[in-house]
């Protein structure tokens, strides 16, 4: 697993302020072009090597701050598809679930990080405290 520490770091500053960000203001950020289908994957595929890391070191799902510009404003399949992975949601299409689901993940990732000292049990970019 390898965490982009660009994208990884924007994120926890994004949690930290209690904000969410979209893929296309996010995805520059790291090199990518949201325009470009490879770029999609690639932004889909850092995303979810940050969700194991974050599961791993039992905090909430960090990437739940990126979603679609306009629109729906909730994140990709993406999202969903790594909760089903790590056990956290369980496959439906149906919009309430999932919104229910995502606003959960947004509240535990702003809770979780709000504090500004929060000390950190594994860090990617710092390495274990």
């Amino acid at each position: 697993m390898n965490i982009d520490a660009i994208l990884y770091e924007t994120l926890l500053e994004l949690a930290k302020a209690k904000k969410l960000a979209s893929y296309s203001e996010v995805a520059p950020l790291i090199g990518l072009d949201m325009a470009q289908p490879q770029d999609r994957d690639e932004i889909a595929r850092k995303l979810g090597d940050i969700v194991f890391f974050e599961h791993d070191n039992d905090r909430p799902m960090l990437t739940a701050l990126v979603v679609h510009q306009g629109g729906d404003n909730n994140p990709g399949e993406g999202f969903f598809s790594a909760a089903e992975k790590i056990g956290l949601f369980k496959a439906t299409r149906d919009p309430i679930k999932r919104l229910i689901f995502w606003q959960s993940q947004v509240a535990l990732v702003h809770s979780h990080w709000a504090s500004a000292s929060h000390s950190f049990k594994s860090n990617p970019l710092r390495g274990s405290a």
